[in-house]
This record gives C-alpha cells, sequence and structure tokens, in this order.
C-alpha cells in the first residue's frame, strides 16, 4: 500500500461502531471528516482526545465537519467507551486492523523497552470529495483539537 499524503484520495472504509450501526466514508460524501486513529478506549491520552472532541462538536459540526475516532478495539468496547463519556460521534471498530494498515497507522511501537505493534495516534482531515487534506501524525493530545478547529476556517 502506497503511503498516504496529502491530495491522496482517502482509502473508504466500511466499519461497525459502537452504536450498532455502520461507519463509511462513502456515507459521509459532502462533509470534512476528521478520522482520528487512537490506541486503546478507556486510557488516559485517548480518553482526553475523545472528550476534546466531544466537547467541541458543535463548533465542528457548524463548520460543516463530522468526527469518526478509530481503533482496534470491540464493538462493545466502543459502546462503553462511548456511553461512559457520552461521546457524540462514532467509533470505528477496526478489530481486523484493515483501516489502520490502510491508513499507515499500524506500527512498531515501544514501551518500557518492549516492542510491540500497534495504532500510532493519527488524524487525517478529508474534504467533502474524499481527498486527504491535511495529515497530523503522532498526535499530541494537548491542543490538538484547537489545531484542527483552526484550519477548518
Amino acid at each position: 500500500m502506497p503511503k498516504l499524503s496529502v491530495g491522496s484520495k482517502a482509502p473508504d472504509f466500511s466499519l461497525p461502531d459502537g452504536s450498532g450501526g455502520t461507519v463509511s466514508l462513502k456515507l459521509l460524501k459532502g462533509k470534512t471528516v476528521i478520522l482520528y486513529f487512537y490506541p486503546k478506549d478507556n486510557t488516559p491520552g485517548c480518553t482526553k482526545e475523545a472528550c476534546d472532541f466531544r466537547d467541541n462538536i458543535k463548533v465542528i459540526e457548524k463548520k460543516g465537519g463530522v468526527v469518526v475516532g478509530v481503533s482496534a478495539d470491540s464493538v462493545a468496547s466502543h459502546k462503553k467507551f462511548a456511553d461512559k463519556f457520552e461521546l457524540p460521534f462514532p467509533l470505528a471498530s477496526d478489530e481486523k486492523k484493515e483501516l489502520v494498515k490502510k491508513y499507515g497507522v499500524w506500527k512498531e511501537k515501544s514501551m518500557y523497552g518492549r516492542k510491540f505493534l500497534g495504532i500510532e495516534r493519527t488524524t487525517f482531515v478529508i474534504d467533502g470529495g474524499g481527498i486527504i487534506t491535511h495529515i497530523f501524525p503522532k498526535v499530541k493530545v494537548g491542543g490538538h483539537v484547537d489545531e484542527i478547529l483552526g484550519l477548518m476556517g
């Protein structure tokens, strides 16, 4: 799979979400999609990032945007996470890790000297025509949502 870059067509997807529905890029055509990949439900950084998106969702929507979170956690895990923090956007479950690989965010990571494969926190902004307009690799959670709001005008 070629490395995605700004100007690339965003790979389409159709994945189950925590609400029992399906989220797909095709169904979001015409909207600015903030597709954020995060490592794990209910962990401190991922919770803060999700809550920052939640707290700014009205502004994002007013600017024509939608938020979709993606991790390799199960649908049941996403449901509990979304319910616990009242997240008003879909969390797509990529248990087979197909989408995280398509988007190039499934990477070797290391923690406490141990190497393992996992999701590198990354956000893609995709325009209404399905083209990637911004990529934020190795996201630092603090201030990230403000950065995205700034580029939405």
